[in-house]
């Protein structure tokens, strides 16, 4: 590894902007950057991909990739993504940082503590509801309503056992009333931050947040318990982006950590600008499947800010298409074009979404070691029929130079044509009609069943003036519908509406489909069983 403040002034970054968190780490201060990086804003890259398989797709690996292998020919590339949750981390998914030679270094620091920022976020969202809870035990001046209470706590883990807790046993210890957890990277604390402009910004939507009712149906909010200040405090840092490094030195902002099934899915905004601000390129990803990052990149984070992207790349393997054309995990390493051909369709459908947001589309096909000649023809051949640019991506193997033909392909479409990026959906429609047209113009569905509860939610939103606001859909990430099961790409179906919330500080809806959680279970066999921190502090089975 260089030591990062080489990284940083070889990006163009002044000496004075840069906070180091040892070596290896450092937080920029982007204001500074604002003031003394006169530059014209480079172009936004949106790294997508199909719906995600037990085999893994590689979008942050050829986010990655790709960014090396721009700076390899020439163009100034910069890395914007996401920080890395524990509880993916210590569960099923594993570390957020890439492998083989695309990676972004240190990677083990970087998956586990980092800058602090997540524990940070965590703190601020807890000293909110120890603040409601101490206003309850003190005389609720406010007129609270305990039963109405909405603002739970948050862990950065993955733990079942906290989704419904109860607060306040014992004497002296408070209301006695249910809550539960979320995972920190579905907490409103972490969209706000990761939506934020600056540290003004930050404030205002940290003081809209809503934590309750009164027993007279009013909002309570962060700024009427007098919440918002010490929050900040604990955010002082953490609204500052880092810098890291890849392994051939490209610098890469790591800033934020929403999940993209149950939250926005987004890094910050202040990440990609800072990006921008540095890079002729700059190439952000967001999580999962297009139908969950990409659609939340496009209207929620592109429709608060005014960012476009000039351009999407959608990842794809060939055995993501196998697994989607019905061939069961362990067989993924035979050879079956036929099965690959079925699962074009979930290629084709991530296509069609893309192409109607007006943004130009690249496929990029994730090489794996297994995949053969034949299975790679048959995803060019679609996408050639299909009119769409494709190149084959090596650079899990290779690093730069097995991305080289994808960058040189990327700066291409960049020259040869223009976005017209265009929202789903237009703020004055009613929020049932913004879901429905989500479920039918992205998912492939016929309409939506709303139970009881999300039902009443919605019509005491649209009634109460909530009603601009665009919705940020939580469902499965392995279906297009709300069934995880459901492969390929279900048409006709109708989603199961379970719950709908407010997140008022970050400027959108929830809506939660099927069963989906918040807080997220370890899997039978999670991946802390297979950790090793080894005498001479390296661990092993993190990344």
């Amino acid at each position: 590894m260089k030591p990062i403040i080489n990284i940083a002034l070889e990006a163009g970054i002044p000496e004075s902007a840069v906070d180091m968190y040892g070596k290896y780490k450092a937080k920029l201060d982007p204001d500074t950057i604002r003031q003394h990086v006169n530059r014209p804003d480079g172009k936004l890259v949106l790294v997508t991909a199909v719906n995600p398989t037990p085999a893994g797709e590689g979008k942050t690996l050829t986010t990655i990739g790709l960014s090396q292998s721009l700076n390899a020919i020439g163009v100034r590339a910069i890395a914007a993504l996401r920080e890395p949750s524990l509880g993916p981390c210590f569960g099923m998914k594993g570390g957020a940082t890439g492998s083989g030679q695309a990676q972004i270094i240190p990677a083990d620091e970087i998956n586990l503590h980092f800058t602090g920022d997540l524990h940070a976020i965590t703190s601020a969202h807890n000293l909110l509801a120890a603040m409601i809870d101490n206003h309850l035990y003190y005389g609720n001046a406010l007129d609270i309503h305990p039963k109405k209470i909405l603002w739970k706590r948050a862990a950065d883990m993955n733990d079942r056992g906290l989704r419904s807790i109860v607060t306040g046993i014992g004497a002296g210890n408070g209301e006695v009333r249910e809550s539960g957890y979320v995972i920190t990277s579905a907490s409103e604390v972490m969209a706000v931050l990761c939506l934020s402009e600056n540290l003004a910004d930050l404030k205002v939507r940290l003081s809209r947040i809503i934590i309750g009712y009164t027993y007279s149906g009013q909002p309570v909010t962060a700024a009427d318990l007098n919440a918002v200040e010490a929050m900040t405090v604990l955010l002082r840092d953490a609204i500052k982006p880092n810098l890291v490094q890849t392994l051939e030195g490209t610098p890469v902002i790591i800033h934020g950590g929403p999940f993209a099934n149950i939250a926005h899915g987004c890094s910050s905004v202040i990440g990609t600008r800072t990006a921008l601000r540095l890079g002729d390129i700059a190439v952000t990803e967001a999580g999962f499947g297009a139908e969950l990052g990409a659609e939340k990149f496009m209207n929620i984070k592109c429709r608060q800010t005014g960012l476009q992207p000039d351009a999407a790349v959608l990842v794809v393997t060939a055995k993501s298409l196998k697994y989607n054309g019905g061939i069961p995990v362990k067989e993924l390493d035979r050879e079956d074009v036929q099965s690959l051909q079925l699962g074009l369709v979930n290629l084709r459908r991530h296509l069609n979404n893309l192409q109607k947001s007006g943004v130009p589309v690249l496929v990029a096909i994730n090489h794996f070691a297994g995949d053969t000649d034949a299975e790679i023809a048959a995803i060019v051949d679609e996408c050639q029929r299909l009119g769409v640019p494709v190149e084959l991506s090596k650079v899990w193997a290779e690093g730069s130079a097995g991305g080289a033909a994808l960058a040189r392909a990327l700066v291409h479409l960049l020259e040869s044509e223009v976005t017209q990026y265009q929202p789903l959906y237009a703020d004055e429609l009613p929020l049932t009609a913004k879901i429905e047209q989500v479920i039918t113009g992205i998912y492939g569905g016929s309409g939506a069943v709303y139970s009881p509860e999300a039902k009443r939610t919605l019509t005491e939103l649209q009634s109460n003036g909530f009603g601009h606001l665009p919705v940020c859909m939580a469902k499965t990430p392995y279906s297009f519908s709300d069934q995880s099961k459901w492969l390929g790409a279900p048409e006709g179906f109708m989603m199961n509406i379970s719950r709908v919330s407010l997140s008022a500080g970050a400027g959108f809806i929830v809506v939660e489909t099927g069963n989906t959680m918040t807080m997220p279970g370890l899997p039978r066999v999670p991946a802390a069983e297979r950790m090793t921190l080894h005498p001479d502090g390296q661990i092993e089975g993190l990344v």
